[in-house]
């Protein structure tokens, strides 16, 4: 008998969905004792590694929230998402495309290894080194209080603030971003003030949000750039398929591929402990997790996204539309007759 392949898709109430996430958190919080938070920044050390929260915020639907999604955390490398879209919107893709690459890099996040011997731009905007070359063009044109307002409307929450004590921790210890940003003068590829750039940058990655901010933001990204609620375009359809494409092949660094095969939805993390995740034209999602694993990802968030991308069908390569498969009408012994 041949074998068959049948794909069912069932909608989920409000109910059964938060139950899901319920059990998927309760799998993912197993995997905390094998991360740490990022004590190379001081005031990150300082997390508490087993705090956990999610925000599902639905193009249809409301918020599911549970556990630790109104905790103040630093965004760190999400910002780059948000550096990424002004300079997108500003500079449109072939100028930005003349500083930074978009290819997976393979490299960790804070690696100047390619940019030093293999390349003379930044494999992509989503690196350290890409996301300081980002912001080398944006002080040109852009103040950080002008991006701290379009963060705050992005991300739905007028609370967002400067972490000043993350910012000057940050500051203080930043000798291998402050070599990439003066390596990328040498290049060429910075042409303002290199320490503006780095400052710029810096301020960026420690504004303070939650798990429901990055929700809110992942879902106008979820929602071609437009806010589900007012009808509001924030970003071209253009350019929010330019960013989505790299949060897949880019936003989880040098473990973006196996996340990607995994989970398959576009994300983006940061030291913090924060998930950016776009489940497109379904969802956005936030979490919360300052436990990392090796690569800088939040460890008991990648293990909950998989677990709810599966049970949900989150998947980016999985059709919401599709009620079931065509059976396959062939056996595997079919192959080894060939």
């Amino acid at each position: 008998m041949p074998n068959t392949l049948h794909v069912d898709y069932e909608l989920k109430t409000h109910d059964e969905t938060e139950q899901i996430v319920r059990e998927a958190m309760e799998v993912a919080r197993q995997e905390i004792p094998k991360g740490a938070v990022a004590d190379y920044i001081p005031e990150l050390g300082k997390a508490d590694p087993n705090q956990l929260g999610i925000c599902i915020y639905p193009i249809q639907g409301e918020k599911i929230k549970l556990g630790d999604c109104d905790k103040r955390f630093t965004i760190q490398s999400i910002s780059k998402i948000i550096s990424l879209c002004v300079a997108l919107e500003l500079f449109g893709p072939q100028k930005l495309f003349e500083k930074v690459e978009a290819e997976p890099s393979g490299e960790a996040f804070n690696s100047l290894v390619e940019l030093d011997l293999n390349s003379n731009k930044p494999y992509n905007p989503l690196i350290n080194s890409g996301a300081i070359a980002v912001a080398g063009m944006l002080i040109e044109e852009v103040s950080f209080h002008d991006m701290l307002r379009f963060a705050k409307e992005l991300c739905d929450d007028d609370d967002i603030v400067l972490n000043k004590t993350v910012y000057e921790s940050e500051m203080s210890t930043c000798s291998r971003n402050r070599a990439i940003a003066y390596l990328l003068e040498s290049k060429n590829i910075i042409e303002s003030d290199v320490e503006d750039a780095l400052r710029f940058y810096t301020k960026m990655c420690s504004l303070d949000v939650t798990a429901e901010s990055l929700a809110n933001f992942a879902n106008r990204l979820a929602n071609d750039g437009v806010g589900n609620v007012s009808g509001r375009r924030y970003l071209s359809s253009e350019n929010m398929r330019i960013v989505k494409t790299l949060m897949l092949t880019c936003g989880m660094y040098d473990g973006s591929g196996t996340y990607a095969v995994q989970v398959g939805i576009p994300t983006k993390s940061g030291v913090g402990g924060g998930l950016l995740a776009v489940s497109d034209k379904r969802a956005g999602i936030g979490v919360f997790g300052p436990s990392l694993d090796a690569k800088g990802n939040s460890i008991a968030g990648c293990r909950l996204l998989k677990e709810i991308a599966g049970k949900l069908r989150l998947s980016l390569f999985y059709d919401t539309d599709m009620i079931s498969a065509k059976p396959i009408d062939y056996s595997l012994h079919d192959f080894q007759k060939r």
